[in-house]
């Protein structure tokens, strides 16, 4: 059987991607990924034949990499964070159906672990993760979802929450979230994490609102319970109570 490996490569440092998504993408002869995420994995394996297509051009890329495992190579196709989150897991599979080649998803470090661990404690709780891109999900839908986590007293984390055409998305989800939430939750933002220019801040909701967040920014907004504690965000799971 001919096989195909989607590998979650975390946030993209080394030190972020699990041994196992290493050890395939040693084993692997060709890498498939968009530009940005090969570009971090070429200084570890910089022999490997690469495939890489732009953004949404994800079907093409996802074609290519099954077109050379039904040529007889071992491919492994990437995604940041983990492959089966917002990743090309679930078009792998959908793409792969008939094509005679195995897909195994290998698991990464997904922005809302990675991110929380940076700034503490966020997701201790039961929480949601909900992407403000409108490219695939209409924004009714979108806006829904944001307004059912609030009301159901979820902590979010807030996964593409602006780009050039979409600078205001961080603010209009805000507002939404404030119509259920009070204005000082907890908040807090982790930006290029595990890679240059990595940070984080806590603030409020209301201080959230007005955030100059980009496409390397991962959102996260606090539930009642959620604390700041020594500048980072926390939201107790109850031991302390128990």
């Amino acid at each position: 059987m001919r096989k195909l490996y989607v590998v979650g490569i975390g946030p993209g440092d080394p030190e972020g991607m699990t041994l196992r998504a290493r050890r395939v993408l040693e084993q692997a002869e060709v890498i498939a990924g968009y530009g940005t995420y090969a570009e971090l994995v070429k200084p570890l394996f910089p022999d490997k034949e690469y495939l890489v297509t732009p953004m949404r051009r994800e079907a093409e890329r996802c074609r290519l990499a099954i077109d050379a495992a039904c040529a007889g190579k071992t491919v492994a196709m990437i995604s940041s964070g983990d492959a089966g989150v917002y990743g090309m897991a679930c078009l792998a599979l959908e793409l792969a159906r008939g094509k005679g080649v195995e897909v195994e998803v290998v698991p990464g470090v997904t922005a809302a672990l990675s991110g929380g661990a940076l700034l503490g404690a966020p997701l201790s709780h039961d929480f949601a993760v909900i992407s403000l891109s409108d490219l695939l999900t209409p924004w009714e839908l979108i806006e829904r979802r944001l307004e059912l986590a609030a009301r159901a007293e979820l902590c979010v984390a807030l996964y593409n929450p602006a780009s050039h055409r979409r600078a205001d998305y961080l603010r209009r989800a805000c507002e939404i979230l404030l119509r259920q939430l009070p204005p000082e939750t907890i908040c807090g933002v982790a930006r290029c994490v595990g890679r240059e220019g990595e940070g984080m801040r806590v603030m409020t909701l209301a201080e959230l609102a007005d955030y100059p967040a980009d496409m390397f920014t991962t959102a996260f907004v606090g539930n009642r319970q959620t604390r700041e504690i020594d500048g980072r965000m926390v939201t107790p799971r109850g031991y302390r109570d128990v």
